[in-house]
């Protein structure tokens, strides 16, 4: 396994966990932040995204993620594997597949702006987290890349600069307060109109940090309805409202109930904004 992963470069990965907090725009009036970055199945897929991010010096915390995914070859196999060439073919390719998470996203964004909903895989290809249309920021609150499966590849890289990478909970540790504080100063600079914090497992710790960084602020929790609002907590940040849930904008393991209406949860928030 170490062997297998030396093609992860030391001085790239330490740029991308310092510097990468996502896609889209600070300027954009919704953000959603995720708990991680979703990839990082393979090495070459990890070697691909920090390689790309360190050696564009324009790029600042937020990549184009068009551009970005042009970077990562398409390695799935089966059928699949002949039919798209890298990630942007896969998501933003006129054969491209709907993302199961971004869709719901788009839904939120649209009811609470009070907006007609789109035809969503057209707005994922030519709308979602463009830098330059300032719509929307998908940002993350830990930055490395980690697959769906849970494991934790990182553990096998040999790098006596990163000693916190040899487990999960030592990588959060380390990242943790320097990354929430980065987030909690850009919603201060920015005031977009919602941050909504999804598939958070550390509530409480979010709780606190917000109180930490706007002693005035109040917390109040609202019950999930099933298959329609997801439980939340929320409060007004100098004009942003911000929600936190342990809730994903996508189905685990495919089962219907654990969804959600994320349209009427966007309106909803609308609603009592």
């Amino acid at each position: 396994m170490y062997i297998y992963f030396m093609i992860v470069n030391e001085d790239a990965l330490k740029h991308w966990m310092i510097n990468f907090y996502g896609y889209g725009s600070w300027k954009a009036p919704i953000w959603f932040v995720g708990l991680e970055e979703q990839g990082g199945d393979l090495p070459e897929d990890v070697a691909e995204r920090i390689n790309y991010f360190q050696g564009t010096s324009s790029i600042k915390e937020l990549a184009d993620i068009r551009e970005l995914y042009s970077r990562i070859k398409f390695r799935a196999e089966g059928p699949r594997g002949a039919r798209y060439n890298n990630n942007y073919d896969y998501r933003f390719g006129e054969r491209g597949v709907l993302h199961g998470a971004w869709k719901n996203l788009i839904a939120f964004a649209h009811a609470f702006n009070s907006e007609l909903q789109p035809d969503l895989f057209e707005y994922q290809q030519r709308t979602f987290l463009s830098p330059s249309l300032q719509r929307e920021a998908l940002l993350n609150l830990y930055p490395l890349p980690t697959p769906h499966n849970h494991a934790w590849y990182y553990a096998w890289l040999n790098m006596p600069g990163l000693p916190f990478l040899k487990t999960r909970d030592a990588y959060r540790q380390h990242f943790y307060e320097s990354r929430i504080t980065r987030l909690l100063r850009n919603l201060t600079t920015y005031t977009p109109s919602v941050v909504l914090m999804y598939g958070m497992d550390n509530v409480n710790a979010l709780k606190q940090s917000v109180l930490q960084f706007f002693p005035n602020v109040k917390f109040t929790m609202e019950k999930g309805i099933a298959r329609v609002i997801p439980a939340h907590h929320r409060t007004k940040v100098e004009g942003t409202t911000l929600i936190i849930t342990t809730h994903v904008p996508a189905l685990r393991h495919n089962r219907i109930e654990t969804g959600f209406d994320w349209e009427q949860f966007g309106k909803r928030i609308r609603g009592t904004v």
